[in-house]
Parts: C-alpha cells; structure tokens; sequence
C-alpha cells in the first residue's frame, strides 16, 4: 500500500512553478546555510573558550605544584621529593593531574603511582623552547600518540644554600576527555535549538508561502478572466499590505477597461446610428429628387437639407479624426494670429436658424475684439462645439451670453446659455469622452458625446484651460482660457 503524499508535498509538487515555491526553498535554503555556518562558529568557539579555562586549570595545577615543592625543598631538601610525590597523587585523584617533575637533564624525577622508568625525559629541544616562553596547550607526541592532551610545561629553579639556583621543570597534564564531551554538548544542544529554530521557521513561512501561493493562483486565473473579457470577478484586498495596492491597481484597470469597453461598444452604436441617419436622409431625398417624386419647385429646398446633413457629417468624422488625431499624438496646430470675436460671431451665425426656433436672445457679441495667436480652425471647432452645446440645452425663450476679457496676457471667451444647468457630479464627469448626463439623453439624440472632450484636448495644446462653472436650474458657463500668444508656451516646452 502506498503512503499518500502530504498536503505540503501536494502543494509544492503543484506548485513548483510559483515564484514563490521558488522564495520559499531559497529562504530555507539561506536558513539552513546560516544555521550550519552560524553553529560552526559557535560551537569552535564555546569549544575553544572550555579549552582555555580547561589550560588553565592544568597550569594553576602546575603552579601549586612548583610552590608546594618550592616550600617543602626550602624547608627539607633531602625528602622533597616524597613531598613531592604526594603533593601529585592529591591533585591526581582530585583533580585528575597528572604531574611530571625532571631534572636540569630533562630526566624525570618524579610521575605519576611513582613509575618514572616508564616515562619519556625531556628533549633538548623541549628544554631549549622552554628558555624561551613556557608551553601551554595540547599535545599528541610527548605522552601518547593516539590521546592528546591538555599540557602545561614550565622551567622552575629550587634555591641551594650557597645562593645556587638549580633547575628543575614541571609538566602537568590532563586528559582531553571534558573538552570532548563539552564539545559534543555544545553540538547536541546547538543542533537541537537549530532544528527547532528551522522548523519554527518553516511552519511560519510555509504558511505565508501558501496564502501567497493561492493569492498567486487566484490572481492569474481572475487576470486571464480579464484577458477575455470576463470582468465580473475582482481581486480580493484581504491580504497582506505589500499586495493590497497591486490588487486596487488590477482592480482599477480592470474597472477602466470594462468601463472602456462598454463605452466603446456605446460608441460604435452611435456612431453607426449618427452615419446612418443623415446618410439615410440624403439619400432619399437624392434618391427623390432623381426619380421625380420631390418637384423641381421644392428641389432646392430639399438640397439644402441634404447639405446641412453633409455638415453634420463633415462635423462628425471630423471629431472621430481629431480624437484619433489627439491620441496618437500626431496633432500639430497652425499657429496665427487670429481674431478670437470674429470667430464666435461667425460660429453664431450658423445658429441662426436653430436661435430663431427656440427664440433665443443673445447678449454680449459685440463687446471688446481679442485677438491671439491661435490655431483658428481648431479654435473655431472649440467655438462650434460650446455653442452648439448651449443652444442644445438653452430653456425655450433663454438667453446666451457671451464674453470677451483679457487679463494677465490670457484670453478669456465665455459661452452662458441659461436653463437646467449642471449637478456637481456632473460637472466633475462632463468633459470626460462619450459622457452624458441622465437629463441631457433625451435632448441630446444626436451627439456622441466626444464635443467637450475634444475641445478640452484643443485648449490644452494651446497650453490654456477650458472651465466650466454652473448653477443647476439657472444656468451653465464654459470659459476658455487660452495664452495671447499660444507659440510662447511651444518654445517654452521645447526649451
């Protein structure tokens, strides 16, 4: 029978793919590369910190060693030395000593249950080093070759009677056996705390490595919904902070692409409608007027209408280019001078006929000439688009009203047609592409929404700024606000 995987391995095995699989083996890897390295140090250098304080219970040893045998030789030098080998039996069963004495020969005179025939003399090489510093430390030649030990040799001298000094050296020893098993703890200790650190670690990580994993997996399968077109699920924002401004932004775009494509989908709907229905309309009467059904004597009435539909379709995909235009940042305006009022007023006069329909007064065109340095066509396409707005949405009997000022170098013209006017919310929306407001729908069948959209972006390459201004039910106003000399902000961004 075979045992299943586990629900880790199961994660992992399906995940291996994950960026954060990937994270994740490199922070244990990186923890356990850390915990090795940082457990050889510690345990070399407790190690090497027990060595020490063992060396230096040996040479202490050592040293109450010469001064007990110092004392007693003082006192009694003909049987120093039974002194002498007592005083090393006591610190070998108390301590666990061993204590050598030898001779200015190097010849031992005194070692351990008294067996000095068995024991090695001091080389002259060993003497000779010791003239030099004493030796502290552990060694494998001197006593045994397959158990070092910690060793402490010193040059020590006894005191004759006729101010005669005669040398003598020590050698305490101890064997390595505490060091070992010291050093053997220090590793089982360590290596425990390691590896409940390294597990602590991994459940930790594990943890956040699979809530990241499974926000990973949710969010390529809700992005690829979003790449055919399926925006009815978003991302959730119940994660950790690091990622929370990455989901509002996915969840930003995703909300502007449906929105952009529904706008689009509107667009192309009124596009078609806007082409078909003037496009419907001369062809029929040309259709009419060719096969005798409209009278020669109502022809050129019937021309006219055919051509105020050619206009409107003129004006049209006009906009449509002027918007691609904008986009792709191919439009380059004709700077010239121009007069600013004369434009108005020639844009107003074809009104005319619609300003007599709704018996509109209009005030103010014939206030102060100002003139700029300006694209005219593109102005004027400003100038038709606000109008045109006004007249649209004036109250039966209203007025429009016009500005002229200029202040500070800025030319200001402003278009007010009384009426309904604009909510807040509506103003913040007005100038963005295909809006219009719930009460302009009904009067506004036949624009597509692209006018003060498109007019903003002319203003904004004259370097200027289109501001609307309303109070609902009495009246809105557009200003534009243009520099005198548009080429002067061109130089000053090309500088």
């Amino acid at each position: 029978m075979t045992v299943p995987f586990t629900y880790i391995e199961v994660i992992f095995l399906r995940s291996k793919n994950s960026s954060y699989y990937r994270i994740f083996r490199l922070i244990m890897t990186v923890t356990a590369c850390v915990l090795v390295s940082l457990g050889a140090v510690v345990v070399s250098v407790s190690a090497a910190i027990y060595r020490n304080s063992e060396l230096e219970k040996v040479k202490s040893a050592g040293d109450f060693f010469i001064s007990c045998i110092t004392d007693d030789y003082n006192e009694n030098k003909d049987d120093y030395l039974n002194a002498a080998d007592y005083y090393g039996y006591k610190l070998a069963s108390e301590q666990e000593i061993r204590l050598y004495m030898f001779d200015a020969d190097g010849k031992c005179l005194i070692a351990p249950n008294g067996d000095t025939s068995n024991a090695k003399n001091l080389t002259k090489s060993t003497m000779s080093e010791l003239e030099e510093e004493d030796f502290l430390g552990i060694d494998s030649e001197f006593l045994s070759q397959r158990v070092p030990s910690l060793m402490y040799i010193t040059k020590f001298f006894l005191e004759e009677d006729d101010n005669k000094f005669t040398p003598r050296y020590i050698l305490a020893a101890a064997t390595t056996e505490n060091v070992d098993d010291f050093n053997i703890a220090v590793l089982i200790v360590y290596s425990s705390a390691a590896l409940l650190l390294f597990a602590g670690c991994f459940v930790i990580f594990r943890k956040r490595i699979e809530a990241n994993m499974k926000f990973e997996a949710e969010f390529l399968r809700i992005v690829e919904n979003y790449s055919k077109d399926e925006f009815s699920e978003k991302l959730s924002t119940d994660i950790s902070p690091n990622l929370i401004q990455i989901c509002d932004l996915v969840n930003t775009l995703a909300a502007n692409v449906e929105k952009s494509e529904e706008t689009s989908r509107t667009f192309i709907a009124n596009v078609s409608h806007e082409l078909r229905t003037p496009m419907t309309t001369i062809g029929g009467f040309v259709d009419g007027i060719l096969d005798g059904t409209i009278k020669k004597s109502r022809q050129q009435e019937y021309l006219i209408l055919v051509s105020q539909e050619i206009q409107r379709l003129r004006i049209l995909i006009t906009s449509m280019l002027n918007m691609s235009r904008f986009e792709s940042g191919t439009m380059r305006p004709n700077f010239k001078e121009t007069n600013l009022t004369d434009l108005v007023i020639k844009v107003v006069l074809m009104f005319e006929k619609r300003i007599e329909e709704k018996n509109l007064q209009v005030e103010e065109l014939d206030s102060r000439r100002i003139i700029a340095v300006a694209d005219a066509d593109l102005m004027q396409q400003v100038v038709y688009n606000l109008v045109e707005n006004a007249v649209k949405f004036v109250n039966e009997g209203g007025t429009l009203s016009f500005t002229f000022d200029k202040k500070d170098d800025i030319c200001i013209i402003g278009i007010r047609n009384t009426g309904e006017g604009l909510k807040d919310d509506e103003i913040q929306q007005v100038f963005d592409r295909f809006y219009k407001t719930d009460s302009s729908r009904g009067k506004d069948t036949t624009g597509l929404g692209l006018g003060l959209s498109i007019s903003r972006k002319i203003v904004h390459l004259h370097h200027g700024h289109i501001v609307v201004k309303s109070v609902y039910g009495e009246y809105t106003e557009f200003q534009i606000q243009i520099p005198e000399d548009c080429t002067r902000g061109e130089k000053e961004k090309k500088d």
